[in-house]
């Protein structure tokens, strides 16, 4: 047993230490200094009696002891969200902070401008974006919606809505004229996902179309691609987006012959406890709204 009870900060600190992989990715997610988390780790340790992760030159890896610590708590962690949603007093006015984890693509396009809808219909709300690869827990709290590429697998975790809309290469107007009228996929230099992204189905679908395929241009920095398209390095694969805030705006659509067939999906994913709040329900119906007219455009 530990020599004292191990208290919510200790297991949160420990949980944020295993999600993220290492000492320097849970000090940036509980905005706390990387001295302080190895320290207040290290007396976790003492206190439990044995180590709960190795460290590694390149990040953490959980011990046994690890291994059995996580479930509870992760699920501790569930419990504190369900706690905090409870203990919200209800108010009929629109206020306080939703968090949204999307993918950059969305995040830019679709996020930001419904940020400044939201300044005008709700003036009290805080709309907080999580532009990132990775998916965030909604089950921890970790964001109350989330835009998500694929469907979600938990019976915990509700779709609200979704868009699907093809895929194209684009490219800036000075580097389409270089190619042919209907160039081969191979005869495009191609921007594309660099590790640890390069799963990616993007990646994935020029791989398939284009033996021995090396994409000219990479980053795992979605928009850092975007600035090197519209600079003429080379084409990228986007969505088909018929709206004003659209990444392909400046750019020129590419008639491949033929091209990788990709088709983008969006899903708006939230909790079912964080559903419950008003202010989740009042921006998830906005951006529901938003995606459900997109799709129609796109369909018609």
């Amino acid at each position: 047993m530990p020599s004292r009870p191990l208290s919510w900060d200790d297991v949160r600190l420990f949980l944020a230490v295993a999600e993220g992989g290492s000492v320097s990715q849970a000090a940036r997610s509980l905005q706390l200094g990387q001295a302080t988390v190895s320290r207040r780790l290290a007396d976790m340790e003492l206190s439990v009696g044995e180590p709960l992760v190795t460290r590694r030159a390149q990040g953490c890896e959980l011990t046994a002891a690890g291994e059995r610590l996580l479930p509870a708590a992760q699920r501790m962690a569930e419990w504190a969200q369900e706690a905090e949603i409870r203990l919200m007093r209800p108010t009929h006015r629109l206020e306080g902070k939703v968090r949204i984890a999307a993918a950059p693509g969305p995040a830019f396009e679709l996020l930001a401008p419904l940020a400044g809808h939201l300044r005008q219909s709700a003036p009290g709300l805080q709309l907080e974006v999580l532009a990132g690869v990775e998916t965030l827990s909604l089950a921890r709290g970790e964001a109350e919606l989330s835009l998500r590429l694929e469907r979600p697998n938990s019976a915990e975790l509700l779709t609200l809505a979704e868009l699907r809309c093809p895929l194209a290469a684009y490219a800036s107007p000075d580097y389409a004229r270089q190619l042919p009228e209907r160039p081969r996929p191979e005869q495009v230099d191609w921007i594309v996902w660099a590790p640890p992204y390069e799963h990616l189905p993007v990646n994935q679908a020029l791989a398939a179309a284009i033996p021995d395929f090396r994409p000219v241009f990479s980053s795992d920095d979605y928009l850092v691609q975007l600035a090197a398209c519209r600079a003429g390095v080379g084409a990228m694969v986007l969505a088909v987006a018929p709206h004003a805030h659209a990444l392909t705006q400046g750019l020129v659509r590419l008639a491949l012959s033929p091209g990788p067939t990709v088709q983008a999906e969006l899903f708006l994913v939230a909790h079912r406890r964080a559903a419950e709040l008003p202010r989740t329900r009042f921006v998830a119906e906005a951006l529901g709204a938003i995606l459900q007219d997109l799709q129609h455009q796109e369909a018609g």
